[in-house]
């Protein structure tokens, strides 16, 4: 089994290799081999100095690198990188420090167990650290998660999570044009309209930023989340 990584980078020059140190560091359960995809949604710091020189002085991880001419956000960053994953299952890692790679195993027990084709990780359950920050994005992502539910039939408590691992061949099926933050709402309707589908969710750590520390989603990413939910859940668009 492979497992393909997928990095969307906007502007993380001064981070991406501390999280590329950290997937590094991960022995996989089973063996299971990994490929790294990173793909530059069109920084305009040294995000990509940053890749090239780690790719340089770390040539025994298998690290492939896109970027985008133009600026089309982290749904299209994904998408180009979904296009291009050659493993058995695909995740989505931020390029931030938000999410801990440690807990790829967590996520990949249930798949590897033979349960489940579609996994993802809470930050709303279980007992991992959680940082404390800004009540109210607690709430409206509480709020998306049961309204995208409510579209759904599906009983997450995470819907916006990050950590999502799906079999590489389900999500290069679907049709996904969500260019930025509405990706997640998206790609959850459209998983849950497949049949027989198995989806699994367990509990994960979350490491958030503040804005002065990177953070980039916005109330205006909420509103376009909410009209996702309703195009691709009620009006079940494709």
């Amino acid at each position: 089994m492979k497992l393909s990584i997928i990095i969307p980078a906007y502007n993380e020059g001064s981070t991406i290799h501390l999280i590329l140190n950290k997937i590094k560091s991960v022995e996989l359960i089973h063996n299971i081999e990994r490929e790294l995809i990173i793909v530059n949604d069109f920084s305009n710091d040294n995000t990509e100095e940053s890749i090239i020189k780690y790719q340089a002085e770390n040539p025994e991880i298998t690290i492939t690198y896109y970027k985008h001419s133009y600026n089309q956000g982290k749904g299209a960053a994904i998408r180009t990188g979904i296009q291009k994953a050659t493993g058995d299952y695909i995740i989505i890692q931020d390029a931030d420090l938000e999410y801990d790679p440690e807990e790829y195993n967590l996520l990949l027990k249930p798949i590897v167990n033979g349960f489940a084709d579609v996994v993802y990780g809470s930050r709303f359950i279980g007992g991992k650290p959680h940082r404390i920050l800004f009540y109210w994005h607690s709430i409206g992502n509480k709020f998306l998660t049961k309204l995208s539910n409510m579209f759904t039939n599906l009983n997450l408590t995470d819907m916006e999570t990050c950590y999502k691992i799906v079999r590489r061949d389900i999500f290069q099926s679907l049709n996904l044009t969500e260019n930025r933050f509405g990706f997640e709402p998206e790609i959850t309707a459209k998983l849950s309209r497949i049949k027989n589908i198995r989806i699994y969710e367990l509990g994960i750590s979350y490491y958030g930023r503040t804005y002065e520390e990177g953070k980039k989603i916005g109330w205006k990413d909420g509103f376009r989340a909410i009209y996702c939910i309703l195009k691709y859940g009620l009006f079940k668009a494709k």
